[in-house]
């Protein structure tokens, strides 16, 4: 490894307590800006970090511009993020995964738990999907490209660099194919069922690996049961209770595009058992509702209804308002899959705002399981900001 630069970013005093405890992440209303003034520093510049006294904590990369101003990569205070840590950093992911999972079909890099903080990389065999999010990433692009291409040799590089969180660092938001030519739909393998997947029109960076065990143990209740898969995308939790033996699947999804993929995804498993419902969710369920539907299992896996702490208030009511509405769609006895991405709803949170839901239909809520992102998304101990997956499996019983 290569020496850092010696310059600093100081700290206030006190505000080095949550880095000491293993944190990554320092706040622009944390810095001494008297002593190491943010304005005089480069978008992307590495540097040390150090408390009020100088004491060096770690190795950062800058960002003057955004609230969260340094990323730390390193507890030592002489490293350089180069290619060789890089790669280092990537053999390490790469080895753990290809330990844990028997086809190439994972979550390469999960940023800050990998200890490559603003990258996520997922492969589908020899196709990767790479995101940078933050300016210090993006000035090593052409470094993180070049070691990738190294180390796994990919036929298709592709750059999805259009997520929101880009703007928060002033970054602008593309997409591009970097190496070869990006195939209409991409094949993956998950828990032995195989996906059709329209990369170049997905969401996020193409597929949602991280229910991949929560969606295994969906399998489990699946066989001989009528599920209804809401927010389905294309199919993901729905074809593998087909897979599984569900006699009957429906798949509901705002984008008939996605519909489409997902109804071919289950005529590959079964020729007949999935039919699609487009529209609005909360409508669609409400629909179903006066038709007097009923389902076995209702998944709920929902867009993250807080994406902002200022959210809260909405997002729970509309947390509540979606998981009151499955309910209602329940057979005795049934299961509700309920599940939340959002970082800011606690797992407890989540727990509560069901129980809110079916006691506004007089029903007790009986947990089975709970659900959690899969190991391919590792969380950093340190880092509550990497915990952000939760799933209750749960029943629902009269009062």
């Amino acid at each position: 490894m290569t020496e850092a630069t010696p310059r600093q970013l100081r700290l206030k005093k006190r505000e080095e307590r949550r880095l000491k405890t293993g944190h990554l992440w320092v706040y622009s209303n944390e810095v001494d800006v008297k002593t190491t003034p943010l304005t005089e520093l480069a978008p992307g510049e590495q540097l040390q970090i150090a408390d009020y006294r100088g004491n060096v904590l770690g190795c950062a990369y800058v960002n003057p511009n955004s609230l969260i101003c340094a990323r730390l990569f390193s507890h030592q205070d002489a490293v350089a993020l180069d290619a060789e840590l890089i790669r280092r950093r990537l053999e390490r992911a790469l080895k753990f995964r290809h330990e844990l999972f028997a086809a190439p079909h994972y979550r390469l890099v999960y940023g800050e738990s990998d200890g490559l903080p603003g990258l996520v990389v997922d492969r589908f065999d020899t196709i990767l999907v790479v995101q940078i999010t933050t300016v210090g990433m993006e000035v090593l692009r052409d470094t993180i490209l070049d070691v990738l291409d190294t180390l796994l040799e990919p036929t298709v590089i592709y750059l999805r660099n259009d997520s929101s969180s880009r703007e928060l660092e002033g970054l602008e938001r593309y997409t591009e194919v970097v190496k070869g030519e990006l195939p209409g739909q991409i094949e993956l393998v998950e828990n032995k069922v195989r996906f059709q997947v329209p990369l170049a029109q997905s969401q996020k960076t193409g597929w949602y690996f991280d229910h991949r065990l929560n969606r295994l143990r969906c399998q489990a209740y699946a066989p001989g049961k009528r599920v209804l898969d809401v927010f389905s995308y294309v199919g993901a939790w729905g074809v593998q209770a087909l897979h599984a033996g569900a006699r009957e699947v429906v798949c509901v999804d705002s984008s008939a595009e996605y519909l489409q993929v997902a109804q071919a995804n289950g005529r590959a498993v079964k020729e007949q058992g999935l039919t699609t419902l487009a529209g609005d969710a909360f409508e669609v369920l409400r629909q179903l509702h006066e038709e007097g539907e009923h389902f076995d299992i209702v998944v709920l896996d929902p867009p993250a209804f807080i994406k902002r702490r200022k959210d809260m208030k909405e997002g729970e009511l509309a947390y509540r308002r979606i998981n009151r509405l499955a309910m209602r769609l329940l057979n005795e006895d049934g299961l509700l899959i309920s599940a939340s991405c959002s970082y800011h709803l606690s797992r407890l949170k989540l727990q509560d705002n069901i129980r809110r839901a079916a006691h506004k239909l007089e029903q007790e809520v009986q947990v089975l399981e709970q659900g959690h992102q899969g190991p391919d998304h590792p969380v950093h101990a340190a880092m509550p900001e990497t915990d952000y997956l939760k799933a209750y499996f749960c029943r629902l019983l009269a009062m």
